[in-house]
Formats: structure tokens, C-alpha cells, sequence
């Protein structure tokens, strides 16, 4: 079976603290996990767990039934060391819960820095129209697990 390309996004990847990333994850072959209403919570929390540890500043997130957008302002840990905590702590969490499926995550994770000219509020609308685009619901308003720092 072929490796998913994420590990050549590894590749030149380079962090930089202070910087905004827009970051996408997916759940293994895609399944829709958090479809879950008490799933895509456990895995805001571990979004929140890692703002409060200083990894990071959250701005906008939105988790979609088999992955997660999220916009957020680099901390002190590297991109690779964001994603490892929060995909291993996040896995552990839905295995105690009951998720038989392993592993719960794909390897690697897609992230674009955003250029100081870009518009942020743009990105994060974006992210959390997700939903809305994916015809998950007719406004986001609609849709629970979303967040942004400006709402």
C-alpha cells in the first residue's frame, strides 16, 4: 500500500514561534469519527488542553466528521511537536472512551504559514464554513464544533 503524501509535506517544513499556521488533520482511511457528538469534543478539549500548555494561541478551529481545520499562532514547540502531542493525547482519550480503531489519525498533517499581508479573518472564516460547504448544515450557527477567537 503507498504512503499518504504527508510525509513529503515533512519535508523543508520549518517552524517559526509567534507565526500563524493553518493546520489540517485527517482520521484514518478517513472514517468519520467525530461524526460522535461526544468524540469531536474530546478532541476540542486536547485543541484546548494544547492552548493552555502554551503550544499555541487558537484563532479558529472547526471539527469536521473525519478532520480538523485549525488557525493558530505558534508557540514554543515546533509544528511536528504540536500535532504529536495533541494526535497522541487525543487517541488515548478515544481509546479509553471505547474507539477500537487504530491508529485513529493518518500520518503526517497538511500546514501553511500565512504571509503577514494575508487576511487572517479570511482564513478563519474559511475554516469554520467548512461545515457549510460540506452541506452539514445550512449555517454554521447550526454546526457545534466550531470556534473562533473573534465570535
Amino acid at each position: 500500500m503507498p504512503k499518504p503524501h504527508g510525509c513529503m509535506l515533512r519535508r523543508a517544513r520549518y517552524s517559526e514561534p509567534g507565526r500563524l499556521y493553518m493546520l489540517t488533520t485527517a482520521t484514518h482511511q478517513r472514517r468519520p469519527l467525530f461524526q460522535d457528538f461526544h468524540l469531536a469534543r474530546m478532541i476540542i478539549q486536547n485543541l484546548r488542553h494544547a492552548e493552555e500548555k502554551n503550544h499555541c494561541r487558537s484563532l479558529a478551529w472547526v471539527v469536521m466528521p473525519d478532520h480538523v481545520h485549525w488557525l493558530l499562532e505558534l508557540g514554543e514547540v515546533t509544528l511536528s511537536v504540536l500535532m504529536q502531542r495533541v494526535k497522541s493525547r487525543s487517541s488515548h482519550a478515544l481509546r479509553k472512551a471505547g474507539i477500537k480503531v487504530s491508529p485513529v489519525w493518518q500520518a503526517g498533517y497538511h500546514d501553511r504559514a500565512l504571509r503577514q499581508d494575508e487576511d487572517v479573518l479570511r482564513v478563519a472564516r474559511y475554516i469554520i464554513a467548512n461545515p457549510v460547504r460540506a452541506g452539514l448544515v445550512a449555517r454554521i450557527g447550526d454546526y457545534p464544533h466550531w470556534d473562533a477567537v473573534w465570535v
